[in-house]
C-alpha cells in the first residue's frame, strides 16, 4: 500500500498544504498551519456507485406539515430570527468575548424551558457552578434547564439519546467541542468540521432546534473552518462595544428569513432587556442644536433607526499633515466625500483636520448616509447648525448628483414618529405624514447653497 502523505490544514482559513510553513500562503497568518488526518488511499480508490440503498425523490408540490416556529419569548430574537427558532434547525452565533452570547441564550433556554418544552444548556468553557452563578444573578434559578459542562460529543450524544428530544439544544461553545473518532485538539479545522457535524444531524433527525456558540478571530469573523457556516441554517452575529450599553444582535445567514434583521438589547444588571425603539437610544442628549451634527433614518433589514452623525472640522497651521478619523463609517467613503466636495462644490478640506462619528457605537454600511455625512462635514466647516427637526439621506455620486435610494417612503414615516418635521433626500418623495415636509436636492452643491445661507 502506498504511503499515506500528510497535509497541513490552516486553522484560521482551512486551505491545505503538503508541508508545514510558519505562514499560510492564503490568508498569511502565522503558526496557524497543523496537520490533519487524510483519508486513506483506500478510500480514495473505493467505487461508490454501488452498494447503496435507493433515495426516494419527493415532487415539490408534495403535501408537508406547516412550519411552526418556538418563540424566545424575546421580541427582538425572535426579529432576528425571521419570527422564532425552527425545530430541527441550527444556529451559528458568533460574537466579541463578554458580549453577551451566554446571558442571551440562557436567558433564552429558561424562556423556553418555562413554556413547558425541554431546554439543554451544554457549557464547554464554564463549569456548572459559573453557570448556576449567573442564573442566580439573571433570576432565572428556578427555571427547570437541564444543565451540563461537558466536551465531548459523545457523551452528550448519548446521553440525550436515553430521553426524550429536547425543544432547545444550547452548545457554548463548538469550539470547545471533541470527539474521539477525529484526531487532534478541540478547535481545529477537522474537530469544529465533525462535531458541528455529528450535532446538526442529530438535530435534523429529532426535531431539535439546535444554537451553536461560535468563538471570532480579531477581524470579527467566526473562527474556524468556512464550511461551518454553509452547514448551518442561520449565521447571527451579536455586536457592540462593551462600554456602550447596546448590543445589536443580527442576521448574516438565514435559511427560514430575512438577512440584516438586527434585534436590539441593552445590558443591564439583571441581563439583557430588549430595546423596542432604539432611535431613541442612538439620539438620547440631543437637546440643543449643533454644528456638525446631522440625523440619519439608517434601515436594517425592515427596521429603520435612526442615528447621529457627528463632523468636526479643526484648522491646522501651513504647512502641517492634516488627519482623518472615522468611527463607525467606512474611512475610504469619507475620502470620496470630501474629494467630491472639494472639486463639486469648491470647499477646501485640504488644510483642516476631519473628525467624522457616528453616535453611540453605531457602525453604518448603508450608501444613502453620504448626503447625512455631506450636511453634518458642511455644517461643521461653516459652523452653522442645521435644522434641528431635519433627517438627511442619499447616496452621492462622484459627479456630485443625489441619487435615489431604497425604502425612502418607511425612512420618512420613521422619522416623522419620532417628532421629525423635515425630510431632505434625493428627488421628489411623496411622505405618507402630513406632519413631515420634503426638499428634494438634486446636487450635492444644492446642500452646500442652503447650509451656507
Amino acid at each position: 500500500m502506498a504511503k499515506v502523505k500528510k497535509r497541513y490544514v490552516c486553522q484560521a482559513c482551512g486551505s491545505v498544504s503538503h508541508r508545514w510553513q510558519g505562514q499560510c500562503p492564503d490568508c498569511a497568518e502565522w503558526n496557524t498551519l497543523a496537520e490533519d488526518v487524510p483519508a486513506t488511499v483506500f478510500s480514495q480508490k473505493h467505487d461508490l456507485s454501488s452498494g447503496g440503498r435507493a433515495v426516494v425523490f419527493e415532487a415539490l408540490d408534495a403535501p408537508s406539515e406547516p412550519l411552526v416556529r418556538r418563540p424566545t419569548g424575546l421580541a427582538e430574537f425572535d426579529r432576528a430570527l425571521g419570527g422564532g427558532l425552527v425545530p430541527g434547525s441550527a444556529v451559528l452565533m458568533g460574537g466579541d468575548p463578554g458580549i453577551g452570547k451566554s446571558t442571551l441564550l440562557l436567558q433564552t433556554a429558561a424562556t423556553v424551558a418555562r413554556s413547558g418544552a425541554q431546554a439543554v444548556y451544554v457549557s464547554g468553557e464554564e463549569a456548572a457552578g459559573q453557570v448556576r452563578m449567573r442564573a442566580a444573578r439573571l433570576g432565572l434559578s428556578d427555571a427547570p434547564i437541564r444543565l451540563a459542562a461537558a466536551t465531548s460529543v459523545r457523551d452528550i450524544l448519548t446521553t440525550l439519546g436515553q430521553g426524550e428530544p429536547p425543544a432547545l439544544l444550547v452548545i457554548d461553545s463548538i469550539q470547545t467541542m471533541h470527539s474521539d473518532t477525529i484526531e487532534g485538539a478541540p478547535g481545529t479545522v477537522s474537530q469544529v468540521r465533525g462535531c458541528a457535524f455529528e450535532l446538526i444531524r442529530y438535530a435534523k433527525e429529532n426535531g431539535v432546534a439546535l444554537v451553536l456558540v461560535g468563538h471570532v478571530t480579531k477581524d470579527g469573523t467566526i473562527a474556524g473552518p468556512r464550511v461551518l457556516e454553509h452547514m448551518v441554517d442561520v449565521v447571527m452575529s451579536f455586536e457592540g462595544e462593551r462600554s456602550h450599553q447596546y448590543r445589536i444582535l443580527r442576521a448574516l445567514k438565514n435559511r427560514f428569513g430575512a438577512v440584516d434583521e438586527i434585534g436590539v438589547f441593552a445590558m443591564a444588571g439583571d441581563g439583557l432587556e430588549e430595546v423596542a425603539n432604539p432611535s431613541m437610544l442612538f439620539l438620547s442628549g440631543r437637546e440643543e442644536p449643533l454644528a456638525g451634527s446631522a440625523v440619519f433614518p439608517a434601515l436594517e433589514g425592515t427596521r429603520p433607526v435612526l442615528v447621529e452623525i457627528q463632523a468636526l472640522i479643526v484648522r491646522l497651521q501651513s504647512g502641517a499633515t492634516p488627519r482623518r478619523a472615522v468611527v463607525g463609517w467606512d474611512n475610504g467613503r469619507l475620502a470620496m466625500l470630501l474629494a467630491v466636495l472639494e472639486s463639486r462644490c469648491g470647499l477646501n478640506f485640504s488644510s483642516a483636520e476631519v473628525y467624522l462619528n457616528v453616535a453611540g457605537g453605531y457602525r453604518l454600511s448603508d450608501p444613502a448616509a453620504d448626503l447625512a455625512v455631506a450636511a453634518a462635514l458642511v455644517s461643521a466647516l461653516a459652523d452653522k447648525p442645521l435644522a434641528r427637526q431635519a433627517v438627511w439621506f442619499g447616496e452621492v455620486s462622484l459627479a456630485g448628483e443625489v441619487r435615489p435610494v431604497a425604502h425612502a417612503g418607511l425612512r420618512l414615516r420613521e422619522s416623522a414618529k419620532l417628532g421629525f418635521s423635515l425630510g431632505c433626500g434625493p428627488g421628489e418623495v411623496e411622505p405618507d405624514s402630513a406632519a413631515l415636509k420634503y426638499r428634494g436636492i438634486k446636487q450635492l452643491s444644492n446642500l452646500v447653497d442652503r447650509v451656507m445661507e
